[in-house]
């Protein structure tokens, strides 16, 4: 804040405001915490959530070559927020950020990035930092709004204000803004929208199978609520600027001279840029730096000679006379490649390999490539190839993910990685960043509301999708290629799914656009609009939007969920010549797991004492057994063989009888004449003569044998004294010295 010292500081009065956002009061709050730096406000809500977000810009010591935007964002959890005292028992605190807090700062990031002038190279950070939270909701998402309100009141050159939603769509139809984490779990659509007060800049989002109608009704309800966040972020800077004043800030660029572009262009004709058409990556890398040495050579210079960049401040004259870097040169050309690719598009519906704008490049597809592996497939559009692998194993491998909110578990876990030779580069392998995480989680969004319930498929899945060729959109492939791998590994999936990338070209002139299908590396240069959309032939299950215009209409929209599922249809298609459905078995190197329900009262009598039990059946069949507070029994074995033992002892331990039931019981003894022991279930029980046969029997050994198998049926039942009464079945079985089976139509559970 301005003109604060030790002593004035603690006579500061802050500002603090409410505004009723989409039904929900919201307040914003500065001049409290964090004075020294030049942009801090708490947003809080009415439920306990408070979130501090600060913004600082560098004003000194500044890159004056920096070539790209030093903007960097942390979103910081604290375990003491929700009343924890969190990490582990060596080491109670925050350790590195949980997944949750990386994805929430790659989030913050995307839509406040585009909103600074191009060439703008202060050293910017946004960090956003969790204080209290009611842990029933996410409070994440006002770290835009946070980080929104915090770049105003730093003078900075930013293009606010930009605000952040999370809306659902209820079973019953309803939009419900800021909802929490239990109607989260039903909700049909889940989406996280940004924009301005004119446009929706991007969208994370997750469904189940919806209708692009029902999408396009979410986007415009999450746009008024952004409207609402916009205008209370321009009243509250309003009031913060007549109490504490704004500082100017002494912003650096780094832009090319614009004067020298005419030449560049003159020569750099359209003629000229053909070689760059028909070209795949690294021929058109290799002829776009042939263009640049050419252009180099035409204008005439030695890098000592002139200077092509200029470095300024808004109050400084640019500085003159500093050498050319090749780096300057490739600007000015790239420019230029630019302007006609988008030109070629708009006008003439060219692109660069010369595919059609609604065009998908060829697809090719592989299943079960890895023999050990329990699925797994290859999946390739163009170039590009992601090779994904399923794994399975039971209810104990489940995923707890321990974060600064209530313990959750992941049953379905995806993983992505982007080794550097999959775009032809060196660099080193440093553990996991950012871009792994998020595209990793983008494909899990996808695919997640179609894995079946653990009842219908015990199993914990974990898929990796390795990108094996990169020319643009491996995300997108990761997603079928997961696809094809889980049905590979005979996961029943309600219905297979595919990705698109769609791109845009606009004119700010005309308002003329065109989309593009399946954006490819040499491309990614050119969108105004980077679309990605998942569907199964039902509907639509994710999508994530980033936008660089303003103004982005629904009918834009609308057209580019016509031209992805036509898009979409076809590679569907594709993937199902290569697995038309679900393999039949499991991979014989794959964990048997068998699941069933028996009674919640029922549990302690399978667990024993301090689960002896369960801990005797573990060691002794070589298993793992989990059961659930629900009552549900799943088994992990190392086979088909152990895992039905198993399951039948436990079925034994909870049995039940009834009058009427009937079972293959095994003559235990015989005592004297008149009396037989049967044994069943691990329990004995005595049969007097009279009810071995239908007529009189003067001893027990003319009727049965010891140890052989006879059916009895129960036809009384005294469960006080746990006693009943039993009578053979007069059809006796043949003699079977086989271990009897249990089926699940004849049993109690």
């Amino acid at each position: 804040m301005i003109g604060l010292s030790d002593k004035t500081a603690p006579n500061v009065k802050s500002l603090k405001k409410t505004y009723s956002i989409g039904g929900k009061n919201i307040s914003f709050e500065a001049g409290k915490l964090a004075l020294l730096i030049n942009g801090a406000v708490t947003i809080s809500d009415e439920s306990g959530n408070v979130l501090l977000v600060t913004a600082w810009v560098k004003e000194e010591w500044v890159n004056g070559k920096a070539d790209f935007f030093p903007l960097v964002v942390d979103y910081q959890e604290r375990f003491y927020a929700t009343g924890k005292i969190g990490g582990n028992r060596f080491q109670r605190r925050e350790g590195r950020p949980s997944e949750a807090a990386t994805l929430t700062s790659r989030l913050i990031d995307r839509p406040i990035r585009p909103m600074f002038p191009k060439g703008f190279i202060n050293d910017t950070q946004i960090i956003a930092m969790a204080l209290s939270s009611s842990g029933v909701s996410d409070l994440g998402f006002f770290g835009i709004t946070g980080a929104s309100l915090a770049l105003m009141m730093t003078g900075a050159p930013f293009e606010g204000p930009v605000a952040w939603v999370r809306v659902i769509q209820t079973p019953a139809g309803e939009f419900i803004f800021d909802p929490n984490f239990e109607e989260e779990k039903t909700a049909r659509l889940n989406i996280l929208v940004a924009g301005t007060l004119d446009a929706i800049t991007m969208v994370e989002s997750a469904w189940k199978e919806v209708s692009v109608d029902e999408m396009i009704s979410i986007l415009e309800f999450s746009h008024k609520v952004i409207k609402e966040l916009c205008n209370a972020e321009i009243d509250f800077i309003a009031e913060y600027k007549a109490a504490y004043g704004i500082p100017e800030v002494k912003a650096f660029y780094n832009k090319v001279d614009e004067s020298l572009y005419g030449r560049v262009k003159a020569f750099l004709t359209e003629e000229k840029l053909e070689t760059l058409y028909n070209k795949w990556k690294k021929e058109f890398h290799d002829n776009l730096v042939k263009l640049e040495e050419e252009t180099k050579e035409f204008l005439g210079m030695e890098a000592s000679e002139s200077a092509i960049k200029e470095v300024c401040s808004i109050e400084e004259a640019c500085v003159a006379g500093i050498e050319i870097d090749e780096g300057s040169i490739a600007e000015l050309v790239y420019k230029r490649v630019k302007e006609v690719m988008r030109k070629n598009v708009l006008e003439n519906s060219r692109r660069l390999d010369g595919r059609a704008l609604d065009e998908v490049r060829q697809i090719k597809g592989e299943v079960g490539l890895l023999p050990r592996t329990h699925g797994s497939a290859l999946f390739q559009r163009g170039m590009t190839q992601a090779l994904s692998i399923a794994t399975l194993w039971g209810p104990g491998d489940v995923q707890t993910v321990d974060d600064m909110y209530e313990e959750t578990t992941r049953r379905y876990i995806h993983h992505y990685n982007f080794p550097p030779f999959s775009v032809g580069e060196v660099r080193m392998l440093r553990g996991i960043g950012r871009r792994e995480i998020g595209h990793g989680k983008l494909a899990e969004r996808a695919l997640e509301n179609m894995i079946p319930s653990e009842e219908e498929f015990p199993y914990v899945i974990r898929v990796v999708s390795e990108t094996m060729t990169c020319n643009g959109s491996s995300s997108m492939a990761s997603v079928c290629g997961s696809t094809m791998s889980l049905m590979n590994a005979w996961v029943p999936i309600k219905a297979p799914v595919a990705w698109i990338a769609m791109g845009m070209v606009y004119d700010d002139a005309t308002g003329k656009y065109k989309i593009l299908s399946d954006i490819q590396a040499q491309e990614d240069f050119l969108w105004d609009m980077d679309f990605k959309v998942t569907m199964t032939p039902n509907g639509v299950t994710a999508m994530q939007l980033d936008v660089k215009i303003k103004g982005l209409s629904m009918q834009v929209f609308k057209e580019a969920f016509a031209q992805a599922r036509i898009s979409i249809n076809y590679i569907l298609e594709e993937m199902l010549k290569v697995i038309p459905e679900t393999n039949k078995e499991l991979s014989p190197y794959a964990p048997a797991i068998i699941a069933f329900r028996i009674d919640i009262d029922k549990i302690r009598a399978v667990i024993w004492k301090g689960w002896e039990n369960i801990q005797g059946l573990e060691k002794n069949y070589k298993v793992d057994i989990h059961i659930e507070d629900d009552g549900l029994v799943t088994i992990t074995a190392p086979d088909q063989i152990s895992g039905k033992k198993v399951e039948e002892l436990i079925k034994a331990q909870i049995w039940e009888p009834e009058v009427g039931y009937t079972g293959i019981w095994v003559i235990a003894k015989i005592i004297e004449w008149t009396w037989a022991i049967v044994e069943f279930n691990g329990k004995s029980w005595m049969i007097h003569i009279s009810k071995l046969a239908p007529t009189r029997v003067v001893n027990v050994i003319d009727v049965v044998k010891e140890w052989e198998k006879v059916e009895f049926e129960v036809i009384a039942v005294d469960k006080e004294k746990g006693r009943i009464w039993l009578k053979k079945k007069f059809e006796a079985l043949p003699v079977n010295t086989e271990a009897p089976k249990f089926s699940l139509e004849n049993t109690w559970i």
